[in-house]
């Protein structure tokens, strides 16, 4: 059965990666008959001068309707003084939401290598494996009340509103202890649960939750800012780690770090399972735009690779050809094949396209 699934490029060095990512995903189609059926349009800023929003009515009937999306990046400084509701960033958070994205997965790993691209000693990084799983329809950025008010007397006050309930917070966990019992079997919560309310519910539902359905996983707490801590100090202790989607939007950069360049690293953004037994799910970098190197044949599309590996993993079940793009993209930077965000000095880069002609190269030979 084919297929279907939307590529929105979006803006900066989205078209770049995600035509390179095309190419490696028409390459499947070529050797391995997958029957993947590409549906283009646009999100973000390209949306917003092609449709006069960032995300187009029908954009999201389309991608309601298909079997996956994958997006390239959103924003730049072109669309910085619209209005708030009219950038970029509002249709990706749109999409989320309408799409019932409630899980977001974000892999930190660092590839033997590239380990000197890590500015944390090589010791420290080495064999580095982190899942991290991010609630990405609650919490903050979508609480209400939120806004910028006037208090009077030339003041003014903002207000955003953290709020999770048990429905949210169960269903984030418990596709965090799935995902542990497919790798380590371990996972550690966090929140702030030593000042918020709403990080002690996070804590009691996720033990509720453990005790009910997941007692063969090993279950952890820690307060987000510890996390952060121990995240430079001792990553390796982590297998997967829950959190919320404030938190998690911060630790997640920050593990990205870790493996030295966020070129790398993919992501997977999850549904509830429906009737018919699809799940919903976005596959997006987990880096921006970068308006600076747009349309310069620079930017490392790695990242857009692997998050069409992610997709033939999560969504289609594909997972001998999930770990084949794994092992190809590892196979590439073991021969030292390099963008410019991961050359390390004197090193020759190659750029975007190269790069995946490096990986369609290394697929063949793997085949």
């Amino acid at each position: 059965m084919s297929k279907n699934i939307l590529f929105l490029p979006g803006d900066g060095i989205g078209p770049e990666i995600m035509e390179t990512a095309r190419r490696v995903m028409e390459w499947f189609n070529d050797k391995r008959s997958l029957g993947m059926n590409i549906i283009d349009d646009q999100i973000g800023g390209a949306a917003y001068e092609k449709y006069g929003t960032p995300l187009a009515a029908e954009t999201l009937k389309k991608a309601l309707e298909v079997d996956a999306v994958i997006m390239g990046a959103v924003g730049g400084p072109k669309w910085a003084n619209i209005s708030y509701d009219k950038r970029p960033e509002a249709g990706l958070l749109e999409i989320r939401k309408k799409m019932g994205l409630f899980a977001n997965l974000r892999p930190a790993m660092v590839f033997d290598a590239l380990i000197d691209a890590s500015t944390m000693k090589p010791e420290v990084v080495r064999g580095l494996d982190i899942m991290i799983l991010r609630e990405l329809t609650g919490g903050v950025y979508f609480g209400e009340p939120r806004g910028i008010f006037d208090i009077g007397g030339g003041e003014r006050k903002g207000i955003n509103t953290q709020v999770y309930t048990t429905a949210e917070i169960r269903r984030a966990a418990r596709v965090a202890f799935e995902l542990a019992r497919q790798r380590s079997n371990r996972v550690c919560s966090c929140e702030k649960s030593n000042v918020m309310e709403s990080g002690i519910l996070w804590r009691e539902e996720v033990i509720k939750l453990h005790a009910e359905e997941y007692g063969d996983v090993e279950l952890s707490h820690m307060y987000a800012d510890a996390c952060a801590m121990q995240l430079l100090r001792n990553p390796r202790q982590f297998d997967v780690i829950l959190t919320d989607n404030l938190f998690g939007d911060i630790l997640s950069d920050e593990a990205s770090m870790l493996t030295g360049s966020i070129g790398m690293l993919p992501s997977a953004s999850l549904g509830d399972v429906d009737e018919k037994g699809r799940r919903r799910a976005m596959y997006e970098p987990i880096h921006g735009s970068a308006p600076d190197i747009a349309g310069r044949d620079l930017a490392n599309p790695i990242a857009t690779i692997l998050s069409a590996g992610m997709m033939f993993r999560y969504s289609f079940g594909w997972v001998n050809e999930a770990d084949m793009l794994e092992l190809a993209v590892r196979n590439v930077l073991d021969a030292g094949v390099r963008t410019i965000d991961i050359a390390a000095p004197g090193e020759k880069p190659v750029g975007t396209k190269a790069m995946g002609d490096a990986v369609i190269s290394a697929l063949a030979k793997l085949s």
